[in-house]
């Protein structure tokens, strides 16, 4: 693997330091549409495309979109406080690494280095001292964290050496608690509301969730990331836990009005079943009935579903007119029965998507 590790300064930094969101978004309002997202492009470039969510819910995506994009970005939630990212969080008050280190992973080539880079940063030690189930990769994101002094130059310098087809970047640069208002949360009040705290915790709680936010309030997002959104032609929102990883990106401001304010198209790709615990008995129109309540004046313009998960699509497409969406359905599930998406097939149905509700014809 010798020759492949970058040099640090190749590392070119997209927004100068300390510029915010809010100057990014403004040095953007004054631009002509052909510098922005859904500009002109000449015939057989590749769609920008920015993927929000966490987990391996944007790993399913990201996984399918670096094969038919090489212009792609992950913007990823911050709010992880269990396991490794949840130890190092606590101990060194850094962002917690895990989501990020999963959509790096998910970006690694099909090709020997990058499954072996994937392999290797998905690695987790198993012994009887501290080391135990922490994940390789989160403890190198940390390291360079602290040598570089830099969450965004960091992650480059990461995505560089695994050969990651795409970027990555948090959606904010503070760690975020997840809160969550809970109806039933204790079993013997079930008509009571109470607020339940932690993203691990949200996504196993019983009861109905019935909102969520963030602590702090209003967090600033990553510049790069309101960038990215702005840029974009297609921005791709979820799939993964609605309420602990999808919602969330709702909740920052800046990247909120990103995502009202960009010329890109916009695509919801559905979940493939309900998650036990955060969405337990949701129905697909019940995901975007949730959705809608946290960010009123979000405008969709493609639904996604695997047609086996909707039982009823007349329904499913009056919630997605709500959005001004369309509703495609495709088969993206794996075929070995589990609610997973295939990568192969989620990337035919991004690339259909893509070239038929594009606004600029096929991208090769």
């Amino acid at each position: 693997m010798r020759g492949r590790t970058p040099r640090l300064s190749s590392l070119r930094r997209v927004v100068p330091e300390g510029r915010s969101a809010r100057q990014a978004l403004a040095a953007r309002a004054g631009r002509p549409a052909e510098s922005r997202g859904g500009r002109p492009r000449r015939r057989g470039a590749q769609p920008k495309v920015v993927a929000l969510g966490g987990g391996m819910g944007l790993s399913a995506s990201l996984a399918a979109l670096r094969r038919i994009t090489g212009d792609l970005t992950a913007v990823v939630t911050v709010a992880d406080d269990g396991g490794s990212s949840g130890r190092l969080r606590d101990e060194l008050g850094v962002l917690p690494p895990g989501d990020l280190r999963k959509a790096l992973a998910a970006l690694c080539g099909d090709d020997d280095w990058g499954q072996t880079w994937a392999r290797v940063i998905q690695h987790r030690f198993t012994s009887q001292g501290d080391l135990h189930d922490h994940a390789v990769g989160n403890l190198l994101i940390v390291a360079l964290w602290e040598q570089l002094g830099g969450h965004v130059q960091a992650l480059d310098l990461v995505g560089k050496l695994l050969g990651a087809h795409g970027r990555v970047l948090p959606m904010s640069a503070v760690p975020l608690e997840l809160q969550a208002l809970v109806k039933g949360h204790d079993p013997e009040r079930p008509e009571d509301v109470d607020t339940v705290r932690g993203q691990a915790t949200v996504a196993l709680t019983p009861g109905e969730v019935q909102s969520v936010h963030l602590v702090p309030h209003d967090p600033p997002a990553v510049p790069e990331a309101v960038d990215a959104v702005l840029d974009a032609d297609w921005v791709v929102l979820g799939p993964g836990s609605w309420f602990s990883s999808v919602i969330p990106h709702l909740l920052v401001p800046e990247l909120l009005h990103a995502l009202t304010e960009t010329r890109a198209r916009r695509v919801l790709p559905l979940n493939l079943a309900p998650q036990p615990g955060e969405t337990e008995g949701f129905s697909p129109q019940r995901h975007l009935e949730v959705l809608g309540r946290h960010a009123p004046k979000l405008a969709l313009d493609v639904v996604l579903a695997d047609e086996a998960a909707v039982p009823d699509r007349e329904v499913l497409t009056e919630a997605a007119k709500r959005f001004g969406a369309a509703v495609e359905l495709a088969p993206v599930a794996r075929r070995d029965g589990t609610p997973r998406h295939d990568p192969e097939l989620l990337a035919a149905a991004y690339d259909r998507i893509f070239r038929m509700h594009g606004r600029i014809g096929p991208w090769r």
